[in-house]
């Protein structure tokens, strides 16, 4: 029983391997996890140059603070080698009287192209995949520039990016086969842009593993999980914290997602999870309005270490 089951779960992630690695698209459009690249592209078939478009679609339930967000992708690869996408980030005003109006703005537009240099098995089976992206986001206002406005200055939209390495293994053997991907990227944004501009470009982790397990009518169910490290705070952001000039803490963003896809021929990859995104990241002091006490301290706690996240990604 013991090897029927292995072999079972073994030749389900034979077969659900090309889904692991091909048209399934990331928050911002590239392929990838939910939130994290890796060193594959959108598949292209055999003999052909260009690929059929993914499409994508994300869907983040952070309305108590930060506010909804919808994502839309469009992504097209080249010879398995090279893909180049665009995805529009719509934003949904949050709840919070006090934080929301951080963000309320009506979202930004994300580029993104991926090259890979070596793909995954090539040369040897232990050889993992090996790609180098970018991504390039313009008109983010979210938090810096809400801040800059607020405080009497312009209204300012900021342009943000990554470069970045992801190395990425699919192992389909037994005991257990997985997909482990594992990065680094140079930025200057906080949380994908949602944060706000960082105050530096810099270097930051990234990963993430999955495991495909059998699953009915023909699917594969994959579990997985994700981490990309942010940068410690946002530009304009230590204005509006206590004590004046304190500064913020963003944590590491983590999600927990499963992946249901086919496993012949996939044409369709769904997720759904939860991300751990911030909670509370310092203080603020608010008016009183009255002169005992002027103003009182109370923490800026964004509600969102425990958001759900939905993505559905379509190859043609």
């Amino acid at each position: 029983m013991q090897k029927l089951a292995v072999g079972a779960i073994l030749a389900t992630a034979l077969m659900a391997s090309p889904c692991l690695n091909a048209q399934n698209l990331t928050l911002e459009g590239q392929t990838g996890g939910f939130i994290t690249p890796t060193a594959y592209v959108v598949y292209s078939a055999k003999k052909q140059f260009f690929s059929h478009p993914a499409i994508g679609y994300h869907f983040v339930n952070s309305s108590k603070v930060i506010g909804n967000l919808h994502t839309f992708s469009i992504a097209e690869g080249f010879a398995n080698r090279a893909e180049v996408g665009y995805t529009r980030s719509v934003h949904q005003d949050g709840n919070s009287a006090a934080f929301s109006g951080l963000w309320h703005y009506s979202g930004m537009n994300i580029f993104n192209g991926k090259v890979v240099a070596i793909k995954d098995g090539q040369g040897s089976p232990f050889t993992p995949g090996v790609a180098a992206g970018f991504v390039v986001r313009t008109g983010d206002h979210f938090v810096s520039g809400a801040i800059g406005k607020a405080l009497g200055g312009p209204d300012k939209a900021y342009t943000n990016g990554d470069v970045y390495v992801a190395v990425t293994k699919t192992w389909l053997h037994a005991p257990l086969p997985f997909l482990a991907n594992l990065g680094w990227k140079a930025t200057n944004a906080s949380i994908y842009g949602i944060g706000g501009q960082a105050t530096r470009f810099g270097g930051r982790l990234f990963g993430g593993l999955g495991i495909p397990i059998p699953g009915p009518c023909h699917t594969a169910i994959v579990p997985a999980a994700g981490f990309t490290q942010e940068p410690p705070t946002s530009k304009n952001l230590n204005l509006i914290l206590f004590p004046p000039g304190g500064r913020a803490h963003l944590p590491t963003t983590l999600d927990y997602a499963v992946r249901v896809t086919q496993k012949d021929n996939p044409h369709f990859a769904f997720d759904i999870g939860v991300g751990q995104v911030a909670g509370q990241i310092g203080y603020t002091a608010v008016p009183t309005g009255i002169a005992n006490p002027p103003y009182v301290v109370i923490p800026v706690n964004l509600q969102a270490r425990k958001v759900l996240g939905m993505g559905l990604s379509v190859r043609y």
